[in-house]
């Protein structure tokens, strides 16, 4: 698995890593204050870090001998542009059920519009 938008929605795919995103889309954070709210090991949390790091949905940069994690938001609006594709067939979807439903409500379930 290499391409961009599937290491994203793997990534997206755990509720832990997604848990961090949330944290991190506060403000940086350091591996320890994201890993406060998890009964996890460190290691643990750093694995969970290097998945989203792979996938370019965080960054580290070194302060003195701290290394905080930002989130990289790109990576999300690319997988948004793929999801609201199908965004745009459940409306169309909803809007020929509406249409339906109304008729139905009406009496003339075998009108065609």
């Amino acid at each position: 698995m290499s391409d961009p938008l599937s290491l994203t929605f793997a990534a997206l795919a755990d509720p832990t890593r997604r848990a961090i995103l949330a944290r991190l889309s506060e403000g940086d954070a350091t591996v320890n204050e994201i890993a406060a709210p998890f009964a996890m090991s460190l290691p643990a949390v750093s694995k969970h870090l290097k998945v989203l790091e792979t996938a370019g949905l965080i960054t580290r940069s070194r302060t003195a001998q701290w290394r905080p994690c930002h989130l990289e938001a790109a990576p999300l609006k690319d997988a948004n542009g793929w999801i609201s594709n199908y965004r745009h067939f459940w409306e169309a979807s909803f809007d020929r059920l509406d249409d339906y439903l109304k008729e139905l409500q009406a009496g003339d379930p075998d009108k065609k519009s």
